[in-house]
């Protein structure tokens, strides 16, 4: 198993179909789980792909459309029946909170652990942790949507055990070496951190971008990301509806992957329309050809190779 990797829960839009389930995601970073959107069925997959609800802390949902929300209060039902505890935090627009504490307060009454409803807005860090920083991302669509980046934290340089051991290097100055810091012996002379070191490994980073209209705008944030997940709910045949509505092609997802020089790009967000999801894979590689297409049961590992 990678360090970090992205499961794919649903990969659908709006309208129900028998072959995709509406958005939601899961990213697994050294078995954290973030869950990312949740709309129905989404607990479902989550048990299909055997994920561990224990695990689960933190979720991060784009916007208010029922496609990428419907499915938490059956999530949150069910992780007080299986006695999770601790504090579970939904990031997510400030509007959120009012109608979804009245359906839980009927439904969801004594809850075992604490919820906590984080408002977020486009541009801010909304999470942080030892290895990982989570901000938003500004989305163009019909109501207020933010994306997400998770990027890891810079990661420590790699010691030279030969070299420690040759200079005698005292274990409390182990980590500031791993941090950049050179060496100064006991008689004065500086060691420079290259001759301790190897470079550390490079850090992961991945964007969430549904729903959108295609926005160059994005691309300063984006650039050069390992992975970037962005909505194609129409083709090339549907594109004036794509504008009307704050939504991408297939191609113009293509094309933000190739200006923003990202690793690898993920599609979803298919609408009903189309029958097979080869068309929005065909269309795209044609401009980048590093791309695949979401399915339910999917596991992209996100090794920045």
């Amino acid at each position: 198993m990678a360090n970090i990797e992205l499961n794919i829960l649903g990969c659908g839009s709006a309208l129900p179909t028998t072959r995709h389930l509406p958005s939601s995601q899961v990213l697994n970073v050294r078995e954290k789980l973030f869950m990312i959107d949740c709309g129905e069925g989404a607990q479902l997959q989550f048990r299909r792909q055997k994920l561990k609800f224990s695990r689960l802390q933190h979720l991060f949902i784009s916007h208010l459309h029922g496609d990428h929300c419907f499915g938490l209060p059956g999530l949150i039902s069910t992780l007080a029946l299986l006695g999770y505890t601790g504090e579970l935090v939904i990031h997510v627009h400030s509007e959120a909170e009012k109608p979804f504490r009245a359906m839980l307060d009927y439904f969801c009454r004594d809850l075992p652990f604490s919820l906590r409803f984080n408002p977020i807005v486009p541009g801010e860090n909304i999470y942080e942790d030892r290895s990982l920083i989570v901000r938003t991302l500004p989305l163009k669509h019909r109501i207020p949507t933010c994306g997400f980046l998770f990027e890891e934290k810079q990661k420590a340089r790699h010691l030279l055990g030969d070299m420690v051991r040759f200079y005698n290097i005292p274990v409390k100055l182990l980590a500031d070496i791993k941090m950049g810091a050179d060496y100064v012996t006991p008689d004065g002379r500086v060691i420079l951190n290259e001759r301790l070191t190897r470079p550390a490994d490079r850090s992961i980073r991945y964007a969430y971008c549904s729903d959108t209209a295609y926005t160059e705008k994005l691309l300063p944030y984006i650039e050069g990301v390992d992975l970037l997940y962005h909505e194609s709910t129409f083709a090339e045949d549907n594109v004036l509806r794509a504008k009307e509505t704050f939504h991408s092609t297939a191609k113009q997802a293509a094309t933000m992957a190739l200006k923003a020089h990202v690793g690898q790009l993920l599609l979803g967000h298919y609408s009903a329309r189309y029958l097979n999801d080869s068309i929005f894979l065909d269309e795209a590689r044609t401009v980048f050809p590093n791309t695949i297409l979401a399915n339910e049961g999917l596991v992209v590992p996100i090794d920045g190779k």
